[in-house]
């Protein structure tokens, strides 16, 4: 990639914070190849068992049918500053995030950059994985020593492009940036027509891949929110450890009794950098998380 160019000149850290690394791989298997990470931001409220095959969807979409090497990948909790139904706090669900990659795959990983702090853009939170990976760590190596950048990629469910291709919700500026810059994987849903909603972005066509669902899946963390205060079980449409998890705090008995911790104050305040409708069509883009 050439020279990185962010839409922010600094990047604030959250106390005691560290950038995940231990799963990302450092060389290069194929340098025919450009080096990718796959990154999806979401609610995860809970994570489920389609958040984790989202990425692996994607890794063998690209194993198929790209020149492409996916040389790690990341699940990104969205701050507690989004005003969503059954959001936990960020406490819990990185807690989930992390029993979920850690019990059930041997590559994903889970930053908590984002979710500790205000509202942030999808486009900013790009620049952060790009800034860390590739300006902090300085990117990855092949097997004969050259430095390679890592590509960041967007890993998102169908929902996203449909809420890209309406006028006025996001703005120009973070689809040139999102779409142009770094690019996307996108998870079809059954029924889900994408073929209008790419037309309208067509200038970033070559940048937004479509992935298919070989075998179809609408679990989501909206009806497991719901099973739970219904009393039903949700073995294995979660991993084992989530469902312990929920288990063991108590986690969504009721929508509502679970507020983000000390973060109403301020809530009704616009998002730093972004509309109120924008920040509307980012829920959606997570409406399976």
């Amino acid at each position: 990639m050439e020279t990185s160019v962010h839409l922010t000149d600094s990047f604030t850290n959250p106390l005691n914070y560290s950038f995940p690394r231990h799963r990302l791989s450092r060389v290069l298997r194929d340098p025919k190849k450009t080096p990718i990470v796959l990154v999806a931001c979401g609610s995860f409220s809970p994570v489920t068992y389609l958040h984790l095959r989202m990425f692996e969807m994607a890794k063998d979409y690209v194993r198929q049918n790209t020149e492409f090497e996916v040389v790690g990948g990341y699940l990104s909790p969205v701050s507690d500053m989004y005003k969503k139904p059954g959001l936990l706090s960020a406490t819990h669900r990185v807690n989930m995030c992390t029993l979920a990659a850690e019990e059930s795959s041997n590559w994903l990983m889970v930053d908590s950059w984002e979710t500790f702090q205000s509202y942030q853009r999808t486009a900013i939170v790009l620049d952060h994985f790009d800034h860390e990976i590739n300006t902090v760590m300085g990117g990855i190596q092949t097997e004969d020593g050259e430095h390679r950048n890592i590509r960041v990629m967007l890993l998102a469910g169908s929902d996203l492009i449909s809420t890209m291709s309406e006028p006025g919700v996001w703005s120009y500026t973070d689809l040139e940036h999102i779409l142009g810059r770094y690019g996307t994987f996108i998870i079809e849903r059954a029924g889900s027509g994408m073929d209008q909603a790419t037309d309208s972005l067509a200038k970033w066509r070559h940048n937004i891949h479509m992935v298919s669902q070989l075998i179809q899946n609408d679990v989501s963390s909206t009806k497991v929110r719901l099973f739970l205060r219904r009393g039903l079980s949700v073995r294995y449409l979660l991993p084992n450890a989530v469902v312990d998890y929920i288990e063991e705090h108590g986690l969504y008995q009721d929508e509502g009794a679970n507020p983000p911790n000390n973060s109403e104050k301020g809530k009704d305040r616009e998002p730093n950098g972004g509309s109120r409708k924008e920040l509307h069509s980012q829920q959606q883009q997570t409406a399976c998380s």
